[in-house]
């Protein structure tokens, strides 16, 4: 038979004693402590929050110089989108032109072109006209008449982002891009020389003139009709300027003086006089003007006289001294 196994004993339980010596030895030993809860300094707080706030203020920053940017063209240009008027209002006649298409056909640009009238004393020339900063071709209907006046024929467009032409923020860059678009028109499509092509620019268009024709030393000539002085002043004399770095976010200039220095074709400059009374000063000229070193005509249109005369009588005789091309 196969022997019974005895069960096991319980173990006997625990004196007092032995149970105090036991959790004796989980007790630290005499004279150790345990380790305190961590703790982070105030210092270190400090540190972290001015970070903090320098990191906001440094986005909010950065967020102003990108609005900036994107916004700062609408403090040199104020194009306008609605024609009120066209050359009909002047009683003149006009061809509505439209050119420099994109790659899906769209045309960029929307002009006007003008014949010259039949049997004009300059009709041989073509001017292709630039206007200002403000509005767009219908404000310029009066202008035009006096050109036509000339006896010339008259290209005159809208920027991109002005009037009826496609839709763009105005830059210089884009500015200069338009007038080549519109040289090319005239000479590409109407099959007009360039040396019969003036460029007259009015304004701020009076100082794209000014560049356009300094890079293009084949055309007959320049008219600058009351140019800016400094037009960059509109954007960095601004408040809002002095809180970004203005001159890195803004690359538009339009600079006279380097412009002037490079100009090879004759020039013919008119000029507002400031006032009846006070008269032009005869030693102030504009902004390039004395570092034109190529045939030059200064102009100054008084007040009290018939501005269209003025204007008629100063064309005549500086088309008259144009050299033949």
């Amino acid at each position: 038979m196969p022997r019974k196994k005895n069960p096991p004993k319980p173990a006997p339980p625990l004196s007092s004693s032995a149970f105090e010596q036991a959790w004796s030895s989980r007790r630290p030993p005499q004279g150790m402590t345990s380790e305190p809860p961590p703790t982070v300094s105030g210092r270190w707080l400090l540190m972290a929050a001015s970070l903090t706030l320098l990191a906001a203020a440094a986005c909010a920053w950065l967020s102003l110089c990108i609005l900036y940017w994107q916004g700062s063209w609408q403090l040199l240009y104020h194009p306008t989108s609605a024609i009120t008027r066209t050359p009909v209002s002047a009683g003149l006649p006009f061809d509505p032109v439209a050119f420099a298409a994109t790659e899906d056909g769209v045309p960029r640009l929307n002009g006007w072109w003008i014949p010259a009238p039949a049997g004009a004393n300059y009709n041989r020339y073509t001017v292709l006209y630039l206007h200002g900063q403000t509005g767009n071709l219908g404000d310029t209907v009066d202008d035009l008449a006096a050109l036509h006046a000339v006896g010339v024929n008259i290209l005159a467009f809208d920027y991109r982002g002005y009037g009826q032409s496609l839709f763009a923020h105005p830059t210089e860059a884009r500015w200069r891009q338009d007038a080549e678009w519109a040289l090319e028109y005239l000479t590409a499509t109407r099959h007009l020389p360039a040396g019969a092509i003036v460029v007259d620019g009015s304004a701020l268009g009076a100082n794209l003139a000014l560049e356009f024709a300094a890079a293009h030393p084949e055309l007959a000539g320049v008219v600058l009709e009351s140019p800016l002085s400094s037009p960059a002043d509109a954007i960095f004399n601004d408040p809002r300027s002095r809180l970004v770095p203005a001159h890195l976010l803004v690359s538009d200039r339009f600079n006279a003086d380097q412009a002037a220095a490079t100009l090879r074709v004759p020039s013919l400059w008119l000029i507002a006089s400031p006032g009846a009374k006070e008269g032009p000063d005869p030693t102030a000229h504009p902004a390039g003007y004395d570092r034109i070193a190529a045939p030059k005509l200064l102009v100054w249109l008084a007040h009290d006289s018939e501005p269209n005369q003025q204007f008629l009588n100063a064309w005549s005789r500086w088309l008259d001294d144009l050299p033949a091309r």
